[in-house]
């Protein structure tokens, strides 16, 4: 009985025979094939299925160890390959199962046919597939532009390629960002919000891709953007009114809130301070803070002046403005300006001044301030709240005077200014004073 040694000599016999035959064109595709270990690879031949068998065919490995001889339709397989191979006869393609790393290199195929001797080259390649893709992390809980933070990427697998992700986005290299270790590390200096995540890694190889699981960064940041609302946002109450202020700010974690009046911090803290039933000692500038513990960074909003009115109050309305003035004209709700008992024009019209304050003076009053060359102007708005018939015994009817913008009170004499420009090259402005004759005791000087 022949043996493979034997087959293999008369193989070599028969090609070295012919080896004057004319070669033919390369009869298997350009490599390299991929496939994955444990898989299974064909290599097929270009030649067209025939039902007349090769006088021989030879697949090969790496040149030199056989995988297959046919000789006259007579096989002869390789101890390593038994059970593994599959010959097609009718266009000599071969099969190639139960793939290992050693089988990656060469594949040759020779064929004898009809005085032509075809043959072939290729090259096949196995890789592990991907597998258990894992991001670790330096820290998860970071501050906005005070933290740095490292990713790092694991997989199994051979031939590893690295693809990080921020939500569905590649993160590619930059001032800031930095791709190390052939791209399985990522590292983030001084990390902003839009550096949360969450954060992915997308291994691949030629035969397969795998991805982690999302990693989020907790980054804390703020406050900013504080922003104190008045509720009602008129600035002026009447004794009794209630009063919400709210807070807000841009913060993560949520920022924690003090109140201040005058500068004196309250006791109340939230995003919200209410004010029920308000005496005229409630009178003053409040203002909010708001404080991260994760950033240790705060953040003071604008104060926001609320004052308490009550029956005798006396009003001054101050038209100013820069430049030369020749005239100032007043006007109430667009019509010029009739004087009443309580009122009174003084200062060459710089003042208008209402002795005590009554419903019918509620309105919009206008100055306008002209020299021969330009003009201006700028607006107030009184607004008398007058409470109910109803109102029960010893309640005291309130003036509120709403206008847009408070300053500045005091018990004694308040200031209120207000500045609106009429067109674009405004230059007037009216202020506000007010004189409370029957303050309290308890009130608090500014």
């Amino acid at each position: 009985m022949e043996t493979f040694s034997d087959i293999l000599l008369i193989y070599f016999f028969i090609f070295g025979s012919i080896s004057g035959f004319t070669e033919g064109e390369g009869v298997l595709p350009d490599g390299p094939l991929n496939a994955a270990v444990g898989e299974t690879v064909m290599f097929t031949t270009t030649l067209t299925p025939t039902e007349k068998p090769f006088k021989s065919v030879n697949w090969a490995f790496n040149f030199s160890k056989l995988i297959i001889v046919v000789i006259n339709s007579e096989e002869t397989i390789g101890p390593e390959y038994e059970g593994r191979i599959t010959f097609f006869p009718s266009n000599a393609s071969l099969e190639l199962r139960s793939l290992t790393l050693d089988d990656t290199g060469p594949y040759s195929v020779n064929i004898v046919q009809d005085g032509i001797l075809p043959s072939g080259r290729t090259t096949l390649v196995i890789y592990e597939k991907v597998s258990s893709v894992l991001v670790t992390s330096s820290s998860t809980d970071l501050v906005e532009f005070s933290g740095s933070v490292s990713l790092s990427c694991s997989a199994s697998g051979s031939s590893l390629s690295f693809l990080w992700l921020n939500g569905s986005s590649e993160v590619t290299a930059s001032d800031r960002v930095q791709l190390t270790d052939g791209g399985s590390s990522l590292t983030i200096i001084n990390v902003t919000r839009f550096d949360q995540g969450p954060f992915r890694c997308s291994v691949s190889n030629p035969v397969s891709t795998g991805t982690s699981d999302p990693v989020n960064l907790s980054i804390s940041y703020g406050p900013e953007n504080i922003n104190l609302i008045l509720s009602p946002p008129q600035g002026y109450f009447a004794v009794g009114s209630d009063i919400s202020l709210t807070c807000s700010v841009g913060s993560r974690p949520p920022a924690q809130f003090n109140w201040f009046l005058n500068g004196d911090q309250l006791l109340d803290t939230g995003s919200e301070l209410r004010l029920m039933n308000v005496q005229m000692s409630h009178s003053g500038n409040y203002s909010c803070q708001a404080f991260n513990s994760k950033t240790l960074r705060s953040q003071t909003s604008q104060p926001s002046t609320i004052t308490v009115l009550a029956e005798g109050t006396s009003v001054s309305l101050t038209c100013e403005a820069s430049g030369s003035v020749f005239t100032r004209n007043w006007m109430k709700d667009g019509s010029k300006l009739t004087l009443t008992d309580n009122m009174t024009l003084s200062d060459n019209n710089r003042v208008l001044t209402f002795n005590t304050v009554k419903r019918k003076d509620e309105g919009e009053y206008f100055c306008n301030i002209s020299n021969p060359v330009s003009s201006d102007g700028a607006k107030y708005v009184l607004i008398f709240n007058y409470q109910s018939s109803e109102c029960a015994a010893g309640c005291i009817a309130g003036i509120v005077i709403a206008c847009f913008s408070i300053i500045a009170v005091a018990c004694g004499v308040g200031y209120y200014f207000y500045r609106r420009r009429t067109n674009k090259n405004p230059q007037t402005h009216i202020t506000g004073e007010h004189v409370y004759e029957n303050s309290s005791p308890y009130d608090k000087k500014i």
